[in-house]
């Protein structure tokens, strides 16, 4: 394997964040020789340990984070948790289970700081499932037991079958939490059916969206082509959208975003004092339960 690589740290924003404020969408890459990955990775992992999590935090000025499981250590959240227990409180995180993950490790989860489990139906360019990652299938197995331990469900769609996905994931009464703007295809245009689908459960108070829009665009630094989308959402339901960076950015090399870059860009698009205040600090402190 590729040796590890450290990952883009990034410059002050030009605005200071508000205090309490949140990336709900960020990842943990330790050395692998500490924690080892669950078999051969769909992409090398870059060394991005806790401490180099924290610093990153602190320079954007940052209170708290959410780490999200990445595919590359399966159903291993050791390093995940080992993270989430150095933060002090600091984080909150987003695990793997399936239906063969005991009752007993799910309350352990739980009690290190895990708010929930996150399902992959995204693909590689290459049409491969993301090596590691736990399929959508395996949230009906354990939906009942999330519902027990008060975890929702983090969903990656796949652009082709977002209002499948969330067809089969409504009914089970779990909270929904869709990463990366609900993998929108800007070539799509804003009235695909998808798109309108989750607007319309966005504006019901259904499901949470994350904004994290480096990974819908490669139109860096400003995405313009994602404006659109994004202004829909925000107008949706300003109360139900969480925002994320997703450093340390993993298979963008030279086009990793800045993290200071995409907090100024999104204090750009948004205006209003109250709905950054309400995606940055509100909404994640009710659905994380920070302090």
């Amino acid at each position: 394997m590729t040796e590890q690589a450290l990952p883009r740290m990034p410059s002050r924003p030009r605005v200071a964040t508000p205090r309490g404020a949140c990336d709900t969408h960020t990842h943990v890459f330790p050395a692998i020789s500490d924690f080892p990955l669950s078999g051969p990775p769909s992409y090398t992992p870059p060394l991005a340990p806790a401490s180099l999590h924290r610093e990153m935090l602190d320079t954007v000025g940052v209170d708290h984070a959410v780490l999200v499981q990445p595919a590359p250590y399966g159903l291993d959240v050791s390093a995940l948790v080992d993270a989430l227990r150095q933060s002090r409180g600091r984080l909150r995180g987003v695990g793997t289970a399936t239906s063969q993950t005991t009752d007993d490790a799910l309350g352990s989860m739980r009690t290190a700081g895990v708010c929930g489990l996150r399902f992959t139906e995204a693909r590689l360019p290459s049409g491969e499932r993301y090596r590691g990652s736990v399929a959508a299938d395996e949230l009906v197995a354990v939906a009942a037991r999330m519902r027990s331990h008060d975890m929702h469900a983090q969903l990656w769609p796949s652009p082709d079958a977002v209002g499948e996905l969330l067809d089969r994931t409504l009914p089970l009464n779990v909270p929904l939490v869709i990463e990366h703007m609900g993998g929108v295809d800007i070539r799509r245009g804003i009235g695909d059916s998808g798109f309108q689908l989750l607007l319309a459960l966005l504006r019901e108070g259904r499901v949470w969206v994350k904004l994290t829009v480096c990974r819908r665009s490669a139109a860096a630094p400003d995405y313009p082509d994602l404006r659109a989308f994004h202004d829909a959402l925000v107008k949706a339901n300003p109360l139900r959208l969480l925002w994320g960076s997703d450093w340390p950015f993993v298979r963008m090399d030279a086009r990793a975003p800045d993290v200071a870059q995409l907090l100024d860009l999104f204090g750009d698009w948004i205006i209003d004092e109250s709905v950054r205040q309400s995606i940055l600090v509100d909404n994640p402190k009710s659905l994380y339960h920070f302090e």
